[in-house]
């Protein structure tokens, strides 16, 4: 730990009003640290000052805590009196990182172009049904045509193509332009016969699958434990956001051991925005492929619903890497109350021959978010209990519709976000499987207006300190009712839609708040109107 000893260090501390709980033995008590420019410092002089206070109280915690920062600070002091003495130093404990203090970004990881049918690791009778599968859709293909159907070059492509006329499966319709690769090939009574055998197996047509080993390679060398969260930068993923530093102290190291996140707290507090931007950490981008082959079953995992592909306008003659990979953003999937068990193994296409990965899979090398936990259709604890494996070994194990058990990676980090209590929900041995348990609070009244202030901002509305103080005294103070980090958002947009009804400009006057404010809350005040809900 780095500890300043210059005074001016000291009477900054003493000034400013913006520290972290953990800048204190316990909250506002026995203030000795401080953070400058994202970095924790110990105030050498605030450490004397609090022992020796707390040393009077009998503070048995406190004499505790702040004796281990002397005998640190002791250490350090020895140590720069052997290298030559403190010669004026005004810190102890290291170099201070000159850039954010994160590793380097960016994945390493290409999928390797192949150059011949083997180098696919796919047989050639696998190649072979997937050009006649697409044929027969076609009912003609030139060779450029299959080649950028299978995304493989035509080297890999024409060696198939010619054995396929050697069995006489096809033949040449036609041509389309010069050479070979513009050669115009349909089915052959032999080859028709040939394609409905492959249908029988699958009717997939599309980019060829990739080995499952390769696959599995793939995901560890791409693994997400390889990114470092710092104060620094985190700051610049939440800067939209209007958060403390004592939950980015806790998100942050929770993202660093990547791997499940617990944010539970009172609906309206951003538990969702907060998962949303931990995915701006990631930055980089990963390589999925279209499809896995698994022991000659097609799986397909990309899915434009949940990746997000960058274009980087590389053709097919100019890649620089398999493409039957697609390049992505690491993926974000989130999911709700709409999450059923059966979502979460094999989906079998029974039309298609074909499976479907399930979410977690298609979460590998990103975030899975599970929004609204403990809403779903399913009992939390069969959920929860579904989790057990993954979480512990960090690997899941799917079934196919043969019962052959498939062993995944579970490369992710997993976010369970509720508005219920953790402890009704789970039991102590999942909460312990959870390593980081994030309780998102209310804001207070200064951050409750800040947030005001970015809403009006991004609006174009001018915000009134004094309409606000209208909306607290009249709507808060009288009913007890707490803030809330979404209603600023919400009652200005009530506020916009009046104000378009009544044709005036948006204003913090008293009668367009008191209008949102009214369709906005509830009354305490229990009424009966004639009918029941069952909520159990």
């Amino acid at each position: 730990m780095r500890f300043l000893l210059d005074t001016r260090s000291y009477e900054e501390m003493r000034a400013r009003t913006d520290h972290t709980p953990d800048c204190y033995v316990r909250p506002g008590e026995y203030l000795h640290h401080m953070y400058v420019d994202g970095i924790k410092y110990g105030i050498a002089r605030a450490v004397y000052d609090c022992l020796k206070e707390a040393q009077q109280r009998q503070d048995v915690d406190a004499i505790r805590h702040l004796t281990m920062h002397k005998q640190q600070i002791d250490g350090l002091v020895a140590e720069a009196q052997r290298n030559g003495g403190l010669g004026g130093k005004v810190m102890l404990g290291g170099e201070v990182p000159q850039d954010d203090g994160a590793a380097p970004a960016g994945n390493s990881y290409t999928p390797p172009m192949p150059m011949t049918p083997e180098e696919t690791g796919l047989n050639r009778s696998q190649l072979q049904e997937l050009v006649v599968r697409m044929i027969y859709n076609r009912s003609r293909a030139t060779g450029l045509e299959i080649a950028q159907e299978l995304r493989l070059f035509y080297s890999v492509v024409e060696p198939i193509l010619t054995m396929l006329r050697e069995a006489e499966w096809i033949d040449i319709a036609g041509q389309r332009g010069y050479g070979d690769i513009n050669y115009e090939y349909a089915l052959t009574i032999r080859g028709s016969q040939g394609a409905e055998d492959a249908l029988k197996k699958t009717s997939y047509s599309g980019p060829a699958p990739v080995p499952f080993d390769k696959y599995l390679m793939s995901v560890r060398a791409q693994t997400i434990k390889n990114m470092v969260i710092t104060r620094r930068n985190i700051r610049r993923a939440f800067s939209d956001l209007i958060i403390t530093d004592a939950v980015l102290n806790e998100v942050g190291p929770a993202v660093n051991a990547a791997s499940s996140i617990f944010l539970f707290g009172y609906p309206g507090n951003g538990k969702t925005s907060i998962a949303e931007r931990i995915t701006r950490l990631m930055g980089d981008s990963i390589y999925v492929p279209y499809a896995i082959d698994v022991d000659g079953q097609i799986v397909k995992l990309f899915d434009t619903i949940v990746h997000e592909p960058i274009a980087d306008n590389v053709s097919l003659g100019d890649a620089e890497y398999d493409m039957r990979w697609v390049k992505i953003k690491r993926p974000v999937v989130v999911v709700g109350g709409e999450l059923m068990l059966p979502m979460l193994d094999l989906t079998y296409n029974e039309n298609g021959k074909f499976y479907e990965a399930p979410f977690q899979m298609k979460a590998n090398g990103g975030i899975f978010l599970i929004d609204d936990f403990g809403r779903q259709q399913c009992r939390p604890m069969d959920l929860l209990n579904r989790w057990i494996v993954p979480l512990e070994k960090r690997y899941d194990y799917l079934t196919t519709i043969t019962g052959q058990k498939i062993e995944i990676p579970f490369d992710q980090l997993l976010i369970f976000s509720t508005n219920l209590d953790p402890n009704q929900i789970a039991d102590e041995a999942f909460l312990r499987r959870i390593k980081f348990k994030i309780e998102v609070r209310d804001p207070d009244e200064s951050q409750w207006r800040q947030i005001w202030g970015l809403v009006c901002k991004g609006r174009g509305v001018d915000l009134d300190q004094r309409g606000l103080d209208y909306l607290i005294d009249k709507w808060y103070k009288p009913e007890e009712r707490p803030f809330r980090m979404c209603q600023p958002r919400d009652l200005l947009d009530q506020m916009i839609s009046i104000a378009k009804y009544n044709m005036e400009k948006v204003t913090f006057n008293p009668d367009l708040i008191d209008a949102a404010c009214a369709t906005y809350f509830v009354s305490k005040e229990q009424k009966n109107f004639g009918a029941k809900v069952r909520l159990e």
